[in-house]
């Protein structure tokens, strides 16, 4: 893999082989059964996406990095395959897909991540085949809504800042409202409403140092309680 720094040659390059040309595939510290495309640094990674992008002001590059609440969502999914085996499952966010391959190796008998960045669209259908199994990458914003048929709904890391946390929470619980399971990995983010959440499982979390405050996080599986 070429840094970063030396590929403006990805300028023009698909989603799909942009990730590829930056990233390496290696199992995801949390879960060594899974193998995911993932990036050595992320600062240069982010400004290259943006210069892929005309310029354009882009999200971090979540969809290269296995993140701490997305990590532990995966792992409690694995080992409680009950959670979502052979029901629909939407993971929202999705960022690299990890939560999503691990629904769908858990047995869902459908699994859709979603997410606005076209590079973790690409990022999620690379991903999937990596570890053999299928999930439908959906590119769009879906905080209107309330999931549509899924029958979980996962959601790894994503009360990390106000103005996401403020339309997460209502899509979550109008989800929640219609019968879903709503599941939340979430390392401690200043943003999520414990209250309205009940605990399932914690975990502690090998990160990328650089990305976090430490190289282990503290990490919690919460389902939200109905209203």
């Amino acid at each position: 893999m070429s840094s970063v720094a030396e590929s403006t040659a990805a300028v023009g390059l698909r989603p799909e082989e942009f990730v590829l040309a930056h990233t390496r595939v290696a199992p995801a510290a949390h879960l060594p059964e899974l193998r995911l495309h993932q990036a050595a640094e992320a600062i240069e990674l982010w400004e290259l996406t943006e210069q892929v992008q005309g310029g354009i002001r882009m999200n971090p590059p979540f969809w290269a990095f296995a993140w701490a609440g997305g990590q532990a969502l995966a792992r409690h999914v694995l080992d409680r395959p009950e959670t979502v085996e052979g029901r629909r499952v939407l993971d929202l966010a999705s960022g690299s897909g990890l939560v999503a391959v691990a629904a769908a190796v858990a047995g869902a008998a459908s699994v859709t991540a979603s997410d606005i960045d076209p590079f973790a669209a690409a990022a999620v259908g690379l991903n999937a085949a990596l570890n053999g199994v299928r999930v439908e990458a959906l590119l769009g914003d879906l905080l209107d809504g309330d999931g549509g048929d899924a029958e979980v709904v996962l959601a790894g890391d994503v009360f990390y800042e106000r103005p996401m946390a403020e339309r997460v929470l209502p899509f979550l619980q109008r989800a929640r409202a219609r019968g879903a399971l709503v599941l939340v990995g979430d390392p401690g983010r200043a943003y999520l409403p414990r209250q309205r959440f009940e605990a399932v499982s914690r975990q502690q979390v090998p990160v990328v140092a650089d990305l976090e405050d430490r190289a282990v996080k503290a990490t919690t599986v919460w389902r939200l309680q109905a209203d």
